[in-house]
């Protein structure tokens, strides 16, 4: 099982959304670092903390479950869509997505202020210098200890 970072605006789609829906489908991810993570290395059964992000106060809110293998990201060819992408072809796809099921929304959210202050997260992938990446993985270390920190 691998570990995942998601992050989210809140009013795009946010911990509470996913709770009533239960189960949704991470679509739009524009990046192709972490288009080959959804591709390549997500599979079904890994782990995701779920992050806002471009928000007042950023933070892991919450946590997530992969229930489906990697797919082709229709909102690519959805003219409709704000990440519709009129140079991918359904032969040959550029974009792909996966989809996600709510597992719990944390009592105590973990700030990205206290992220950066805590030495056991120092070299944590979202702190990294010019990390931007909607989608980014979490080391097993990561995930026990932020685990903790939010039950």
């Amino acid at each position: 099982m691998n570990y995942w970072l998601f992050k989210s605006e809140p009013d795009e789609i946010s911990i509470d959304d996913l709770q009533q829906k239960d189960i949704e489908a991470w679509t739009g991810i524009r990046n192709y670092q972490a288009r080959n993570f959804i591709r390549d290395k997500i599979k079904i059964g890994d782990q995701l903390f779920f992050y806002h992000s471009s928000c007042k106060v950023p933070a892991i809110v919450g946590s997530a479950t992969v229930v489906s293998d990697s797919y082709i990201d229709p909102s690519a060819f959805d003219l409709n869509s704000a990440y519709v992408d009129p140079k991918s072809d359904p032969n040959k796809p550029r974009w792909y997505a996966v989809d996600i099921k709510f597992t719990q929304k944390f009592v105590k959210p973990l700030t990205l202020a206290k992220i950066k202050t805590d030495p056991k997260l120092s070299t944590m992938y979202l702190v990294e210098k010019g990390s931007r990446l909607s989608v980014q993985p979490v080391t097993t270390d990561e995930w026990q200890y932020i685990s903790q920190l939010c039950q």
